[in-house]
């Protein structure tokens, strides 16, 4: 089955190809906008494969959370395709699988949100804890257990959220980060099995209330007008 992933919850987004058990991985230009490269970077990769979209028999995209922008061009480039060639379409949570690219079984995923945020999640086995949240550093929930992973460039953007967690992490990765190619390997087994979403119900996960800020809100916080 040849599957085509999308994610863009970060930049530069990125795109996969699984074809039977073989994935071919492609990071978007840095240069432009995701919505400007994003499908082009997609046929791109499929010409070296002497393919085109025709033969695209599945579809996946990074669901989030992530840039609020970001997620809406990979869930309607997906949404787009799957509805255009009547494919099977499925969402895929970004920091699930960040969580599958940590290796670990049980793994706490930080995803840097801005606005001195992050997105974090708690997984064991693949398996989400709870909820996905958006926290201050300081204050994310800490596991009552030792021995865990921690990966996402979180870690990396607030030292505090070290210190929070540095009583509980064994082994921390902060430079993992969404791609397609941990989306299609989460996505494929699904797709191949026949799980899939109708695309009118395809939608970005978005875990804020409120996603956009005022300027004197940004100001406040010492961003820019």
């Amino acid at each position: 089955m040849l599957i085509l992933a999308l994610e863009t919850a970060t930049d530069p987004g990125s795109i996969a190809l699984w074809r039977d058990g073989k994935i071919i991985a492609r990071t978007c230009p840095d240069r432009l906008s995701n919505s400007e490269t994003l499908l082009p970077q997609a046929a791109e990769t499929l010409r070296e494969l002497g393919l085109n979209f025709g033969d695209v028999q599945g579809i996946a995209f990074g669901m989030g959370p992530g840039s609020f922008t970001g997620l809406r061009v990979s869930c309607g480039a997906a949404q787009g395709l799957a509805v255009a060639r009547d494919l099977p379409l499925l969402g895929i949570g970004t920091l699930e699988a960040m969580a599958l690219v940590s290796g670990g079984e049980r793994v706490i995923v930080a995803l840097d949100a801005r606005m001195g945020e992050v997105y974090y999640g708690v997984y064991v086995q693949g398996k989400l804890q709870g909820e996905i949240g958006v926290y201050a550093p300081d204050a994310v929930p800490v596991p009552d257990s030792t021995g865990w992973v921690a990966c996402g460039n979180g870690l990396s953007s607030y030292p505090v959220l070290l210190e929070r967690l540095a009583s509980v992490v064994d082994v921390w990765k902060p430079e993992i980060m969404p791609s397609a190619e941990a989306v299609v390997r989460l996505a494929a087994p699904r797709l191949e099995h026949g799980e899939a979403i109708d695309p009118a119900d395809a939608a970005p996960l978005y875990v804020r209330n409120k996603v956009a800020q005022t300027v004197a809100e940004r100001l406040a916080i010492g961003g820019k007008a």
